[in-house]
């Protein structure tokens, strides 16, 4: 890394922080650190929801899965319209009206406190494993540049991102997500620029790719043993419902809009600004795929496996780090790492402060409650602090891991998210579903997703695996979850009429 791109990043993530800090003055309140007031523009909140799913695992893992496979991941944003359309219809409005900061509140007075108790459980493993996958990510990236520990820049990573958000609350999370959005998608575009620009030149590296059939979205047969078209396609509706209908990250920014329309624009600008830039990351892995198996940069290709002994990752994680370390002008690369940086932070600075939300809301609330005001700042503060320290030592734990990050975040989130989304879809979909509905389901949908969690366990019995591809797991465990719960809820009633 020349000192250009080394002055580049620090001066980056200097100022990064200190807009942080600048928003320490106008977060003294529980109000305030956690909404905003209720006073951000539609724009900056759609921006700051667009930097949430640009994450370092869009950063590394679209052109990974690209590189190393073809596009049928990106099946999963074209299902992010749909999962918008239905937030900004129902669930926009319905948190708006309720009032209530946390998203699991009225799943308490809907089912009985275990409800919120356990989705609270399943939001917070879901941050502290997405933090960890983009931890990850990031380490990556600046290990191929720098030559940095791996291990060492994700604490660098973790101090950092929690030094800011600890400060700063939600607001400083959402003007620096808009800088680091912008910072993202202009870094993308400087690299597909140099690809098509550069040697071999653009013509032949789609027309390798091409013929490799590497732009196939997958296959379209009705198999849901493998990551086929359609399991991915079914994956991606259930997961943007729950990001946009359970997830914390992302009903809290609907109570920091200035009215409900602000909200819906929002959501709906996050969601369509993501789809391209999605695309454009697919499309370089695609073309650094034809460019490292271009005749004149056959030889870099060892480096590349070179590097995945090196971090224990794929070839295909590897490959856009390798391009920006050796094949990026002065200065560009800075811009880069700097990109690459904001991709992480984007999304590590959300979880921490609405996990820190969650931690005061869900479990601190009550005991709270008499003395609000710098109790409950500290509450906050500490909680962000937790988070932090926990989301870093599991994104160290992840680095023995050899899986794709982009695999890796899904198997996981696949796990945590069916139960949270089936529970929710019961509560408003089932009027007459009560706590008996609710714990049947929920029972049940657990044993389920365990089951399909571990089917590739030693321990799991032949006969008693499951065929499904583990991407149906959070649909299995909604469907599981919200039909036991119905019948419950039927049986009930025809025994009362």
């Amino acid at each position: 890394m020349q000192s250009l791109d080394l002055t580049i990043l620090i001066v980056y993530v200097a100022a990064v922080v200190a807009v942080g800090f600048w928003f320490a003055r106008r977060s003294q309140t529980t109000a305030e650190f956690t909404a905003a007031g209720g006073r951000l523009p539609g724009w900056a909140i759609g921006l700051s929801l667009f930097g949430t799913y640009l994450s370092s695992n869009t950063f590394i893992g679209n052109p990974g899965k690209a590189f190393s496979s073809n596009w049928s991941f990106f099946v999963f944003s074209l299902t992010i319209p749909f999962g918008a359309w239905v937030a900004s219809r129902w669930f926009v409005p319905f948190y708006r009206e309720s009032g209530f900061i946390s998203a699991y509140t009225h799943l308490e007075e809907r089912f009985g406190r275990w409800a919120r108790v356990y989705t609270v459980i399943c939001y917070l493993l879901t941050q502290v494993s997405r933090s960890g996958t983009i931890m990850v990510g990031v380490s990556i990236g600046l290990h191929a540049v720098t030559g940095w520990d791996i291990r060492s820049i994700i604490i660098a990573t973790g101090v950092l991102v929690t030094a800011y958000t600890l400060v700063g609350g939600i607001e400083a999370v959402i003007w620096t997500d808009v800088v680091q959005a912008l910072v993202l998608s202009v870094g993308a575009v400087i690299v597909l620029a140099v690809l098509l620009l550069g040697e071999p030149g653009g013509g032949e590296l789609f027309s390798r790719a091409a013929e490799a059939d590497k732009f196939s979205l997958g296959s379209f047969a009705l198999d849901l043993t493998t990551p086929t078209f359609w399991v991915i396609l079914l994956f991606g509706i259930f997961i943007n419902l729950t990001n946009f209908g359970i997830d914390q990250n992302y009903i809290q920014r609907y109570h920091t809009a200035r009215s409900l329309a602000d909200a819906r624009r929002s959501l709906w600008l996050g969601a369509v600004v993501y789809i391209p830039v999605s695309a454009l990351f697919f499309l370089i892995g695609t073309l650094l795929w034809g460019f490292y198996h271009a005749d004149i940069h056959l030889a870099e290709m060892a480096e590349l496996e070179a590097l995945k002994a090196a971090t224990d990752r794929p070839a295909g994680d590897n490959a856009l780090p390798h391009f920006m370390a050796n094949h990026l002008p002065p200065g560009v690369g800075g811009l880069m790492v700097a990109a690459l940086f904001a991709a992480a932070m984007s999304t590590i600075d959300t979880s921490l402060n609405s996990s820190a939300t969650i931690t005061l809301k869900d479990i601190f609330h009550r005991q709270v409650a008499a003395d609000p005001g710098r109790r409950e700042m500290r509450v906050l503060r500490l909680a962000t602090l937790f988070w932090g320290f926990i989301g870093t030592a599991v994104a160290v734990a992840l680095t023995y891991d050899d899986g794709n990050i982009l695999d890796v975040w899904w198997t996981l989130s696949g796990i945590f998210a069916g139960g949270m989304l089936g529970l929710f879809l019961l509560g408003r979909i089932a009027r007459h579903a009560d706590r008996a509905a609710g714990v049947t389901g929920v029972t049940i949908g657990v044993l389920v997703i365990a089951w399909m969690s571990f089917a590739d366990a030693d321990w799991m019995p032949e006969s008693l695996r499951t065929p499904l591809d583990g991407l149906m797991t959070v649909v299995v465990g909604t469907l599981t979850i919200l039909l036991v719960g119905m019948m419950v809820a039927k049986l009930k009633a025809g025994k009362t009429a």
